[in-house]
């Protein structure tokens, strides 16, 4: 009966309305409009745009810094059974003994060795030409010897270039120069206010949040939320992890070879592994160059030195700190840091995976919600269910 009843519907709902195809097409077309339309009014977000440029370095900040010290404070106050209140007000007591020695000792020991390194850049690169021109003097390889003398010749250029162009310059850019120190320190004086709050209410966001949404959707919504706090804080306390780990091996490493800046380099290194994947490689780059201005030695030393590191990262730490809690394939992270990268810069960079990991989450939860509210997969579902004994009593049987 059911039969005869499809075949007297019309065309029109046979062919379009009752057919997957047709109705995930129209879906598809429908967000495209209302992406359409929303970058027409784009002038309605402008002031959310200038709230967010104001706030939102110091609330990223303070984010990163929650999501580092929650679980500690969470574990103090449940063994030891302490005010959270107090807790949190002994972590500020240490974070600000370490601002103090970062703004006496570490600060101006890492612009000294900026400052330095870069002044010993051009006879690092001079040490650098001269011993590719030996490797490449006997013209078996034209095109990167041409290669290699227009870079140096260029670089050259670069490195001659008077100071006075570079006053004029300087002198052009000031009050940007003066903008982006008033943010900083607008952040640095904001985000501890941001970060206390944080961690006194952070735990009760999620309850105040759900308790304006109906009863049904509650539960989705609040699960919904724990499944992004628990991508965003695996990704943020795995990578600040990985990233010590990292400059903890490289200072080690670097020492002992004796590698000029080794320390410098080793920090550098640990700040580029917040970047997945190409942190490592943009690590690589400045250490081996300085090393091979050296001495070919000092330059195999320093291979050997990435090689054990890799290894490490790879097979041990990384497994352990940051493991698979983001379920996201390599060649994904790559196409996510490359396309957030050409389109935002270097935030993109540092925030396309945990990015795309909430973006992943919350389009997962709303294909689930579609998948159940449209009824297109009723067959499919019932299918699943008539199979199941079936498979379950293969065995016994």
């Amino acid at each position: 009966m059911d039969v005869k009843h499809d075949q007297n519907k019309s065309w029109f709902y046979r062919w379009f309305l009752n057919n997957k195809t047709v109705t995930t097409l129209l879906v598809i077309l429908l967000l495209l409009l209302i992406v359409f339309m929303v970058s027409k009014v784009s002038f309605i977000f402008a002031p959310f745009k200038v709230i967010f440029s104001a706030v939102g370095a110091p609330l990223m900040i303070a984010g990163v810094f929650y999501y580092f010290l929650n679980p500690v404070v969470d574990l103090i106050e449940r063994k030891l059974n302490v005010k959270r209140t107090i807790i949190i007000l002994c972590f500020f007591l240490a974070l600000l003994a370490l601002l103090i020695w970062g703004l006496a000792v570490f600060i101006p020991w890492f612009g000294e060795q900026i400052r330095s390194f870069v002044s010993h850049v051009p006879g690092y690169w001079h040490s650098f030409t001269q011993i590719s021109d030996e490797l490449l003097k006997d013209n078996k390889y034209p095109q990167v010897n041409a290669f290699v003398t227009e870079l140096n010749d260029s670089l050259g250029n670069w490195f001659s270039t008077s100071s006075s162009e570079y006053a004029k310059q300087s002198i052009n850019s000031v009050s940007s120069i003066l903008g982006s120190i008033t943010k900083i320190g607008i952040s640095l004086v904001t985000f501890p206010v941001m970060l206390f709050y944080m961690l006194k209410d952070g735990h009760r966001l999620p309850v105040y949040l759900t308790s304006f949404l109906p009863k049904k959707a509650q539960p989705s919504f609040r699960e919904t939320l724990t499944d992004i706090n628990r991508q965003i804080a695996n990704y943020i306390r795995g990578q600040l992890s990985v990233a010590f780990a990292v400059m903890i091996m490289f200072g080690i490493g670097f020492t002992i070879i004796g590698l000029p800046y080794g320390l410098f380099l080793a920090v550098l290194a640990g700040l580029f592994n917040l970047i997945p994947y190409i942190g490592s490689f943009l690590a690589m780059l400045p250490a081996l160059a300085v090393a091979l201005s050296v001495s070919p030695v000092l330059f195999v030393q320093a291979v050997l030195v990435f090689a054990v590191e890799q290894v490490l990262e790879g097979h041990v730490i990384s497994p352990k700190l940051l493991g698979d809690s983001l379920e996201i394939y390599p060649v994904t992270v790559l196409v996510v840091l490359l396309s957030a990268g050409n389109l935002f810069g270097l935030p993109g960079v540092i925030l396309g995976i945990p990015g795309y990991a909430v973006m992943k989450v919350l389009l997962t939860k709303l294909y689930q919600w579609w998948r159940k509210v449209s009824g297109l997969y009723e067959e499919d579902e019932i299918k699943a269910v008539e199979l199941q004994p079936q498979v379950e009593q293969t065995p016994t049987e």
